[in-house]
């Protein structure tokens, strides 16, 4: 009879923060090629607002989600979302609809492809939040694309907790670096 009077427990909703909390500098954005930025593709197993983890110690293999943790959207957004802010903070961030924009330079064209996203336990009390990504950089002009480069960027950060909330941590972290690691390798196209 008690359980009937009980509410439900509802799961935690995470995102990266409040991302920018003041605005760049003025001319930030200039000297460097406009970039588009196309959506963020993640593995079907990414495809969810599940918070996942990894047990490295017993089946590394086996995704499984916290049952009280969600995403307030799929991680693939939440990782455009904050690209989209950091990139754009030293050079113009457009969006595929915007990108057929007509300048004197065919516009670098920027694709993620999402591999892994996940709170992986190396032991019951050792943790980090794992962000692995394909960063795919090609130039589109007339003649059709030009790739310019392509690289492996994989980003861990310790977690502070043993949980959910530590690895969000953590993975918000590691999204960080790997946004400021695909940053200095965007910077040698002038």
């Amino acid at each position: 009879a008690c359980s009937v009077l009980d509410k439900p427990v509802r799961p935690a909703v995470y995102d990266f923060g409040p991302g920018l909390l003041a605005s760049p500098a003025a001319g930030s954005a200039l000297g460097l090629p406009v970039l588009v930025l196309a959506e963020v593709d993640a593995a079907s197993a990414l495809d969810s607002t599940a918070v996942l983890y990894r047990l490295a110690y017993t089946n590394a293999q086996q995704l499984l989600p916290y049952a009280q943790a969600r995403w307030s959207m799929p991680p693939a957004q939440l990782l455009h979302q904050r690209l989209r802010a950091g990139l754009g903070q030293r050079r113009t961030v457009l969006g595929t609809a915007d990108g057929n924009m007509t300048s004197a330079q065919p516009p670098l064209s920027l694709r993620i492809e999402l591999e892994e996203f996940s709170h992986l336990f190396t032991a019951p009390a050792q943790s980090v939040g794992l962000v692995r990504l394909r960063a795919t950089l090609v130039q589109v002009g007339a003649g059709g694309e030009r790739l310019m480069g392509q690289r492996l960027v994989v980003a861990q950060r310790a977690a502070a907790s043993a949980d959910a909330p530590g690895g969000v941590r953590a993975l918000t972290e590691a999204s960080d670096a790997a946004v400021q690691e695909l940053e200095q390798w965007l910077s040698q196209w002038r």
